[in-house]
């Protein structure tokens, strides 16, 4: 528990990712890695199979950045640090994400980059899919 400003009382979140709703869109976009790497390995060869791996991988490693940082607090008490942690997680996740494609552009050859944008994409759309079909109660 740390006192911010002598007001707000920020309390840390105990509950291990794994176990908190944002795991599910995770194991979602982990799925939607694999089955866009075999899809384009199998139809259009092996590098547009992992151009596709590590498209998927720069937006799963990105959002899995994201959850660790902007969950780790909760409570209505926590609110200013709520705040303060999603929009920190929100930038290093485009930080991370801009960096890790700059790496793979300048590292990989030889590279498909349609496949690489097609399989980031892939990700991103099933982590907000994922959200638009969770229940309400995401526990069950």
């Amino acid at each position: 528990m740390t006192i911010n400003d002598g007001l707000t009382v920020n309390i840390r979140n105990k509950t291990p990712l794994h176990r908190q709703p944002v795991a599910r869109v995770l194991i979602a976009q982990a799925l939607v890695v694999l089955i866009a790497t075999v899809i384009c390995t199998a139809v259009f060869g092996m590098v547009a199979g992992y151009s596709a791996l590590l498209g998927g991988l720069i937006a799963f490693l990105a959002n899995v950045y994201f959850a660790f940082k902007a969950f780790r607090y909760f409570g209505a008490r926590s609110a200013r640090a709520i705040v303060q942690s999603f929009w920190a997680g929100e930038m290093g996740k485009q930080i991370l994400a801009a960096a890790l494609f700059a790496l793979v552009f300048v590292g990989v050859k030889p590279l498909q980059p349609a496949a690489l944008f097609v399989g980031y994409l892939l990700v991103l759309g099933a982590g907000a899919s994922a959200l638009l079909l969770m229940k309400n109660n995401p526990k069950h």
